[in-house]
Parts: structure tokens; sequence; C-alpha cells
């Protein structure tokens, strides 16, 4: 009985010492996303895509109620006119491979590119692994998201502990 009631009580003590993880905060602007970024921190981007505008070819249509997201490790910023753009933007892309309904492998490649007026162009690629050959290509277009609950794209920072 004493066994368990010392492993109870270092449990507790245990428990005592970690604080629940505050919850994300999301960065709501350009400026905002870039200083995260270049301070080094950790930044996370949550995509609506049922809330972006969705071109396909050249065509624009209805885009799917889906939701997408990834870690931001290597990016690119590049200020106006650097190299030839008329605004700032940073851009950044992740590579997976997935399996399709009919259990064939596809990688699938997402590129986002957030320009300093708010702007956000996502890029999803599905490409053949033997050959590269591009199997569908779509593009989606967005703003950052303010907080609001029509909010498009979202970038978030760990929020900050009490």
């Amino acid at each position: 009985m004493s066994r368990i009631l010392l492993l109870a009580t270092g449990l507790l003590w245990a428990m005592a010492g970690v604080a629940p993880a505050a919850p994300a905060e999301q960065l709501k602007s350009f400026d905002q996303l870039m200083a995260a970024l270049k301070s080094g921190e950790q930044v996370r981007v949550v995509i609506h895509y049922g809330r972006c505008t969705l071109v396909s070819g050249k065509d624009t249509i209805p885009a799917p109620q889906a939701v997408g997201g990834m870690a931001l490790g290597t990016f690119e910023y590049f200020a106006a006119n650097s190299i030839g753009n008329p605004q700032a933007f940073v851009t950044f892309s992740e590579t997976v491979l997935i399996t399709t309904r009919k259990g064939k492998y596809l990688y699938n490649y997402v590129k986002i590119k957030a320009f300093h007026d708010g702007q956000v162009e996502i890029t999803a690629r599905y490409l053949r692994p033997k050959d590269f050959k591009t199997m569908m290509d779509e593009t989606f277009y967005g703003r950052i998201g303010e907080g609001g609950e029509a909010d498009q794209v979202c970038f978030y920072r760990p929020g900050a502990a009490n």
C-alpha cells in the first residue's frame, strides 16, 4: 500500500511541474510572419482550401472543402524589386509521398508564396515518382488570415508560456 501511495505522490509532484501548452498565436500580417521567421521561431500554416479561389489550367473552379497544414522549415525571402518583383514575398515548399485511392504512389508538392500585401498563392502538384510527370497542377489564391471565421491561410507560432 505504501508503494502505491509513494507512486501516486510522485506522479502528482511530476504533474505539478508540467504546465499546459499555451494556445498557438496567429500571425495576422506579412510583417508578423516575417518577424517570426527572421527570429527563428517555429511557424506553421493551415490552409482552408475551400475558402480560397482555385485555378486549374485556365479555369476557376470550386475549391474542395479541405484543410491542409505544414510546418515551415526552409524559406526564402525576397525584398521588393530584388529579383524584378514589385513587392516583397516569402516562399516555402514541402514534398511528401502519398498514396492515391487506386494505390498508386505520387509526390504531393506544395509551394506557398506569401506577399507583402497579404495575398497568398498556393501551388499544389502531384508528380509521378518514376519520371516526375505532373499528374495534377492546381493553384489556390487566398489572403493571410486576420483571426476571423472566413480566414483562408493562417500562420501560427507557438503560444507564449504562462
